[in-house]
């Protein structure tokens, strides 16, 4: 179990993690608005703008004022590098052997 600092001491489960999203988009507004409305919206931004949305395999969106960038860097930092370079032919995501 890692958890990831999203701001304010507040942190999740990097496992957990369903998506970073930035807070621009109308589909990304009527995310956070149906998440608040079901009573699974957290908001620790401690009166801070909204920079990030998080959304999570349990449906809870989490409003950050993390930017997403920085949370995408957190998470490459705590997670083991993934190339690959390194995989077999045969490994490779979405290649069939012949």
């Amino acid at each position: 179990m890692q958890l990831l600092n999203i701001g304010f001491g507040n942190t999740v489960m990097i496992e957990r993690i369903v998506a970073v999203i930035n807070t621009g988009s109308s589909p990304a507004r009527k995310l956070k608005e149906l998440a608040k409305s079901e009573g699974k919206l957290v908001d620790v931004t401690e009166g801070r703008r909204t920079r990030s949305i998080l959304v999570m395999d349990s449906n809870h969106v989490i409003l950050s004022s993390v930017q997403p960038d920085t949370i995408s860097q957190r998470i490459q930092a705590m997670q083991p590098s993934y190339h690959l370079a390194g995989l077999s032919a045969a490994e490779k995501p979405g290649e069939t052997e012949s």
